[in-house]
Formats: C-alpha cells, structure tokens, sequence
C-alpha cells in the first residue's frame, strides 16, 4: 500500500461523513423543527455555531489569525459579502425542509455545480469545454420543464443553486481558510441575527424551552461539525474525487423527501429530473477526463 492510499481513505472518511450530515441528518433535523419559523432557526443556527467556531480555532491555534481579520478592513467587506450569501441560502434550505419542499432543495443542489461552472465562465474567463457545455444544457432542459410543469421558476432551487455558487467564487477571494472565514462570517453575521430573533413575534431569542430549545442549540454543532470534516477531506482528496462525492448531499436529500418525508414525486418530476441526472453524468465524466489527463501530463519525463 502507497504512502499515500491511508491519506486518502482518510479523507474518503471525512468527505462522507459532512456529506452524509448536509445530506441527511440536516434535513431530518430541520423537519424536526417545523413548528419554528426558518428566520428565527437560522438566527439561532449563527448564535450557537460561534462558540463551536472559536473553540475550534483554539484548538488549532488559528485564534490570533482571526484577530487580525478582523482588524483588516477589505477582508470584513468581502466576508460581509460571503457571510450575507450563506445566510440567505442557509434560510432558504430551512424554509424548502420545513414547507415540504426538501425536493426543491434537492434540485437546487444537484444544479449547483453547473452554476459553479457558469460562473466561472462569466466571471473568471474559466471557459467550459464542450462536454461540460452538454451538461449545462442538459440541466437547462430540465429547469425548464419544471417551469413549464409549475407554471412559474423553481425559485427554491435556482436561489439555492445561485447563492451557494456566488458564495463560492466570493470565497476564492477572501484570504482566509476554511473555519476561519467560516467563524469570521458567523461573528459578523452574530448582531442581525440577535436583531432579528429580538424583533421576532413570540417573546424574544430564548422563548422556546424543552426540546425546540435543545434543537435550536444543537442547531450551532450541527452547522460546524460537518464544515470541519469537509475541510479535513479536501485537503486529502483531489479535485475529481470531491466533485463527484459532492452529488451524495442532493441525492440523499432527494431519497429523504421521497421515502421518509413522502413528498410526491410523479412523472413529469422524474423527467425534469432525468435530464438534472443526465447533465451531472456528462459533468461527472468531464471531470474524470480532466483528472486522467492531468495525470498522464504529469507522468511524461520531462
């Protein structure tokens, strides 16, 4: 076994288990807390996963890395940005789980990564190859058929979809790692949401109490805990690898919002879908035959 196989299923481990949280144990957990508003769970879910962040960072010992973020105004501006982007995809996620439109939230994700593809092309002059462009259509196709199905946009999916592939090329540029941006955005995000939960109908931030209270807290660790793991993973994974276990959160979603939720799934669905699955297909080999030819390029002598 080479050196660097353990490295690799280690970070096989880390990869699947954020997934699996994002994929499952989030959706299952926010159905949970369907009696409480997606504002006010998002306003908790930023209070409670502060203290995660820092204790996490003092751990690491990236504590005084943060300080100096914080000091740096170009570097507030942009995780202002990036933080305002998260917490609106972070509501709408809440609010398709708890309406019952985990389905939705499903599609938005399984598009995502066609989104992050447009972007780049329109934004970084990241051109996309041909085989990539197919995929792109191809997810086109199916949007268009829900549209046409539902009379209107899936706005649920294409806001999931539009924000977390903006906060991601936001990202890019912002000079911090993983969980310091990560800490970074939810500090910044700490006053509107103590605002919000504040200005809220039915008696201020901590009016809940029993198991909603504990669910909301729990809401904090549950946002961290799966971030830490993703980080931990890329960095032992290549690129082809993470962007292909990435189709494990939607579909996950999707098996839950079908078997376990029992949210209806009929036949012009599944061909809007089919066309989404189709597209991630073609991506997906686009993505092995980037990473193949990356290898074979390195592997030439000189």
């Amino acid at each position: 076994m080479s050196s660097s196989e353990p490295s690799a299923t280690r970070g096989l481990v880390f990869a699947v288990g954020a997934y699996g949280i994002w994929g499952l144990c989030l959706p299952i957990y926010m159905k949970a807390l369907s009696n409480v508003s997606p504002l006010e769970i998002v306003g908790h879910r930023v209070i409670w996963a502060i203290p995660c962040g820092i204790l996490l960072l003092w751990w690491q010992g990236a504590l005084p890395a943060l300080g100096r973020h914080l000091r740096d105004p170009r570097t507030v501006a942009l995780a202002s940005l990036t933080a305002a982007l998260i917490s609106l995809n972070w509501g709408v996620y809440v609010y398709a789980i708890t309406s019952g439109q985990a389905l939705a939230a499903a599609l938005g994700y399984y598009i995502n990564p066609l989104v992050n593809v447009l972007l780049g092309a329109v934004f970084l002059t990241e051109r996309p190859d041909r085989t990539q462009g197919v995929a792109i259509a191809l997810a086109a196709v199916g949007v268009a058929i829900m549209t046409a199905r539902a009379g209107s946009l899936p706005w649920i999916s294409l806001l999931l979809a539009g924000s977390f592939g903006t906060y991601g090329l936001l990202r890019k540029v912002v000079p911090v790692g993983a969980t310091e941006g990560f800490t970074l955005e939810v500090l910044l995000l700490a006053g509107p949401a103590l605002v919000l939960l504040a200005l809220l109908p039915g008696g201020g931030p901590f009016h809940h109490t029993g198991v909603d209270m504990a669910l909301l807290v729990g809401a904090g660790p549950l946002t961290a805990t799966p971030l830490i793991l993703y980080a931990a993973g890329a960095r032992l994974l290549n690129y082809a690898t993470i962007g292909i276990l990435q189709y494990i959160v939607p579909t996950l979603i999707f098996l839950t919002a079908v078997f376990l939720f029992g949210e209806p799934f009929g036949l012009w669905q599944l061909v809007a879908f089919g066309f989404i699955w189709s597209a991630l297909v073609v991506y997906s080999w686009s993505l092995l035959g980037s990473a193949r030819a990356r290898r074979q390029s390195r592997a030439r002598p000189a």
